[in-house]
């Protein structure tokens, strides 16, 4: 596939440097990293964004999540490898990115579910990076960046 263009964050800087920041703020608010690493995966694939799905799945390696894991992201409901608080992670990853897929996007049984196992601060970095991952997904899948390319890349 054919990327139709360079990235537009690399394209206006800013943005990119914008981006940068977000990400890295969301990860400093005690949020296990692997957890991040895992709902940017799966968020990466309801999207098919590719080139995240490949980069989350080593991002993910390299934060500890284990091979059966990465494995097993896209269907997280039907196996045991999943912490409690990472599958509320999952959960809310799903309807924050499936928002018209249902009247009540996401409702307050899976936020509440989360709010068991995160505190405000690591809510709100779960919330951040959901919500960086669908960009650089919807970045990526506009412009057709092709697996083996970074989002951030030319």
């Amino acid at each position: 596939m054919q990327a139709r263009m360079q990235n537009p964050a690399v394209i206006i800087p800013e943005a990119m440097t914008a981006l940068l920041i977000l990400s890295k703020v969301a990860r400093k608010q005690g949020l296990p990293q692997a957890t991040i690493e895992l709902v940017q995966l799966r968020v990466s694939q309801i999207n098919g964004s590719s080139v995240c799905v490949a980069g989350n799945a080593r991002s993910a390696a390299a934060a500890g999540a284990t091979e059966e894991q990465r494995s097993a992201v896209a269907v997280w409901r039907d196996t045991s490898c999943f912490s409690e608080a990472e599958r509320s992670a999952l959960a809310l990853a799903e309807a924050a990115t499936r928002l018209a897929d249902r009247p009540d996007p996401v409702p307050d049984a899976v936020w509440e579910e989360a709010a068991k196992y995160f505190t405000e601060q690591e809510l709100a970095a779960l919330v951040l990076a959901i919500g960086v991952a669908n960009m650089l997904n919807r970045i990526n899948v506009t412009t057709r960046r092709a697996t083996g390319s970074q989002p951030w890349e030319a």
